[in-house]
């Protein structure tokens, strides 16, 4: 018999919890295969619709926003610059929204065995990991054919931002995951909530508007744009901005933008240590609950 509850202590049983995820990592592999056979299976297209969601997108934000409202002619290189944001946006919004429902998706195994429950949030992570490196590529061909190739320390940009949303994504996964199996409104507030980060970050919209925008309403250096760069999501936009958008090196930056993503790192990283936590005191009644 093993206990489905977490171990005794907060140290040793974060160790505990990690020593039996890395015996599961096997179990865990094959969730990410499966995840993204039954995603694409009976499907001619297969992988290429990780491609055609996101370019859907760029296609209807570059006309409606870009063309009709003409925010291309104060962002140089529009295209690029939407596609920066929707490929971080895309990984970190699939990573929360699948993540938060995984455990309730899975009720038949968590019911029937044990195992740790988070290998279902953490397979999400796994299989949404695929399309990102896919759609991380596209946008690195598509620099390299308009000409505007990151070159030099630009690129110390994309690991730090990348990890960002890593820890962010994993950590609210985890805790929202572990709360939707006792109240099912979390993984619909999850969705309202995604769209509000969406429009509350710079993903079709530059940080020089927004800087413009306060400055008007002379709220430059308040709180109001501390809290705006406190969202993990808008430096995350801002760090795949910096690497890939080279035509918008002469646009607007926040001051400090890595040692802001080295706070934020830090910042999450306790978080996701908090949140696995509070999943590890969840978890023991998934199984009545589901």
């Amino acid at each position: 018999m093993r206990i489905a509850g977490p171990r005794p202590g907060f140290a040793t049983g974060t160790v505990s919890s990690i020593r039996d995820i890395v015996a599961h990592r096997e179990l865990m592999g094959h969730l990410v295969r499966r995840e993204l056979k039954a995603r694409y299976k009976d499907s001619a297209l297969g992988f290429l619709w990780t491609l055609i969601r996101p370019l859907t997108m760029l296609l209807i934000y570059y006309i409606a926003l870009g063309k009709f409202l003409g925010a291309e002619r104060n962002i140089p290189s529009f295209a690029i610059f939407v596609y920066c944001g929707l490929t971080a946006w895309t990984l970190f919004s699939e990573i929360v929204s699948t993540g938060t429902s995984s455990i309730v998706a899975n009720s038949g195994l968590v019911k029937k065995v044990y195992l740790p429950r988070e290998v279902f949030p953490l397979s999400v992570v796994g299989s949404t990991s695929v399309n990102f490196v896919i759609q991380l590529a596209i946008l690195t061909v598509a620099t390299v054919v308009a000409g505007q190739i990151p070159l030099g320390t630009r690129w110390l940009y994309l690991p730090l931002a990348v990890l960002v949303l890593y820890v962010w994504a994993t950590a609210l996964a985890l805790l929202l995951s572990g709360l939707n199996v006792y109240l099912r409104d979390v993984q619909y507030l999850v969705e309202v909530f995604l769209l509000i980060f969406f429009w509350a970050s710079p993903v079709v919209y530059s940080w020089g508007l927004v800087t413009g925008a306060l400055t008007e309403a002379g709220l430059s250096g308040t709180w109001v744009e501390t809290a705006y760069l406190s969202n993990p999501i808008t430096l995350i936009v801002l760090g795949f901005q910096q690497t890939f958008w080279v035509a918008g090196d002469g646009q607007p930056v926040p001051p400090d933008l890595a040692a802001s993503l080295a706070v934020a790192l830090l910042v999450g990283t306790v978080v996701l240590w908090l949140s696995q936590r509070v999943f590890a005191r969840l978890q023991s009644n998934f199984a009545q609950e589901l």
